[in-house]
C-alpha cells in the first residue's frame, strides 16, 4: 500500500512539473508570437506608408478594426494567397525558435525532476542512515529515546523499531529482575532452611548424649516447621509458574472468616485468643473457598501473634466492592516495617521467633489474582488492620 501511494506522488509530481514547464513554453511562445506578428505589420506598414503616405489612414482604421475583431479574415479575401505567399513562408525563424523554447520547457522539467528524485532519494538515504544507527546504538547498549523526524513514509517504520525496542529493554529489565528475585528467594531459603536444620542437628547430638523427651519435642517442633515451609514454598512455586488454578465460586464472607477461626482452634487456644467475627447480613464475594480462608488464615495469624487476646473481625459491601478488616489490639506495625510486609521472607522487628515471613506474602498473591487488594494500617484507636477489598469489576 506505502509501495502504491509513492509511485502516485511521484507521478502526481512528475505531471505537475510537467503542466508547469509547458504552461511556461506555452506564455514564451505567445508573447514571442506576438513579438513577431508585431514586427512583421510594422515592417509591411512602413513600406506602404513610405510608398503611398495617403495610405497611412488606411492602415490605421483597418488596425483598429482588426484589434477590435471586427475584421473576420475570408479565404476569398486572403490577399497574401492571391500575391502568391503561404503560411510555410513565415514559419521559418518562428518555427526554429519556438522549438528551442519546447526543448528548453522540456529540459526544464527533466532537470527538475532528477533534482528532486535526487533529493528524495538522499532523504530516505539518511532516514535509512539514522535508523540503522539507531539498531547499532541499541545492539551495544547505548540507544536513547528515538526522536521524531516527522511524518513521511518512514514513520511507520520508525515507530515500529521504537517499540520494539522498548518492548525488548522491558524484557530484558524483567528477565534481570527475575534473576535478582530468583537468587535472593534461593538465598532466603536456604537460610530459611537452614535453621529448623541446626536445631534438629543439635538436638540429635543432645539425645545421643542424654537422652530427653525435650529434645523430642523440639526435633517434632522444628520438623513441622520444616514442613510448614516446605508447603509454603511449594505455593508460592505454583503461583510463580501459573500453574495455581483458582476455583472461583460465590461464597459467604462470614463462612470464610468462621472456617478460618475454626482450622486455627488449637493455635488460639495455645495462645489464649479469640477471634470476633460478627453476623452483618449476607454479603457475598467471587473467589476460591479454600484458597481464601489460607490467606484469611495467614492474616488472623499474624494479628493473634502481635495482639493481646482477640483478633477482631468485620465486613461489608458496597456497589463498587466487598471489603473485610481484620485487626487486633496490639503495638500496629513499625513505620520502618511498612514498605516490606507483603515482601517474601521479610521479618519485622517484633515478629515472633517462629515465623518464616511467607505468609502475609503468600495472603497477598492469593487475594490480588482474585480481583482483589489487600493494604496493611495501623489503626487509630492502636493495633494493626489488614485491609481485604474484593472488587465487583
Amino acid at each position: 500500500m506505502n509501495g502504491q501511494k509513492n509511485v502516485v506522488i511521484i507521478l502526481g509530481f512528475v505531471l505537475s512539473i510537467s503542466l508547469i514547464a509547458s504552461a511556461v513554453s506555452v506564455m514564451c511562445v505567445s508573447y514571442y508570437n506576438s513579438q513577431l506578428q508585431f514586427e512583421l505589420l510594422t515592417g509591411i506598414c512602413g513600406e506602404v506608408v513610405k510608398q503611398d503616405p495617403e495610405a497611412r489612414k488606411i492602415i490605421s482604421a483597418a488596425l483598429k478594426e482588426y484589434i477590435s475583431g471586427n475584421i473576420i479574415v475570408r479565404a476569398e479575401d486572403n490577399i497574401l494567397s492571391v500575391l502568391g505567399y503561404h503560411r510555410q513562408d513565415f514559419l521559418g525563424l518562428a518555427y526554429r525558435k519556438n522549438s528551442l523554447y519546447v526543448i528548453i520547457g522540456f529540459l526544464a522539467g527533466v532537470f527538475l525532476f532528477i533534482v528532486t528524485f535526487l533529493y528524495r532519494n538522499k532523504r530516505e538515504a539518511i532516514r535509512i542512515h539514522a535508523l540503522a544507527e539507531y539498531l547499532e546504538q541499541v545492539n551495544i547498549g547505548k540507544a536513547v529515546i528515538l526522536s521524531a523526524s516527522g511524518e513521511d513514509e518512514f514513520s511507520k517504520l520508525e515507530d515500529e523499531i521504537y517499540k520494539t525496542v522498548i518492548f525488548l529493554y522491558q524484557a530484558k529489565e524483567a528477565a534481570i529482575q527475575a534473576k535478582n528475585d530468583f537468587a535472593e528467594n534461593l538465598f532466603n531459603i536456604a537460610h530459611q532452611i537452614k535453621t529448623p536444620i541446626t536445631a534438629i542437628s543439635l538436638s540429635v547430638q543432645m539425645i545421643k548424649q542424654d537422652f530427653n523427651n525435650n529434645y523430642l519435642g523440639q526435633v517434632e517442633k522444628q520438623l513441622l516447621r520444616l514442613t510448614s515451609l516446605e508447603e509454603a514454598l511449594l505455593v508460592l512455586a505454583r503461583i510463580d509458574a501459573g500453574t495455581l488454578f483458582l476455583q472461583k465460586k460465590e461464597v459467604d464472607v462470614f463462612t470464610i472468616l468462621v472456617l478460618a477461626a475454626d482450622n486455627l482452634q488449637e493455635l488460639l487456644k495455645s495462645c489464649a485468643t479469640s477471634v470476633d467475627i460478627p453476623e452483618l447480613g449476607e454479603v457475598a464475594v467471587i473467589a476460591d473457598l479454600d484458597w481464601t480462608i489460607e490467606a484469611v488464615m495467614n492474616l488472623m495469624k499474624n494479628c493473634m501473634e502481635h495482639g493481646s487476646g482477640t483478633v477482631y473481625c468485620s465486613y461489608m459491601q458496597n456497589p463498587l466492592y466487598t471489603e473485610i478488616l481484620i485487626w487486633d489490639n496490639g503495638e500496629g506495625f513499625k513505620k520502618e516495617d511498612m514498605p516490606h510486609l507483603f515482601e517474601r521472607f521479610y521479618r519485622g522487628k517484633n515478629s515472633s521467633g517462629n515465623g518464616i515471613g511467607i505468609g502475609l506474602a503468600l495472603a497477598k498473591e492469593i487475594i490480588e489474582r482474585q480481583n482483589g487488594t489487600i493494604r496493611a494500617k495501623n489503626r487509630l484507636g492502636g493495633g494493626a488492620c489488614f485491609e481485604i477489598r474484593f472488587y465487583s469489576h
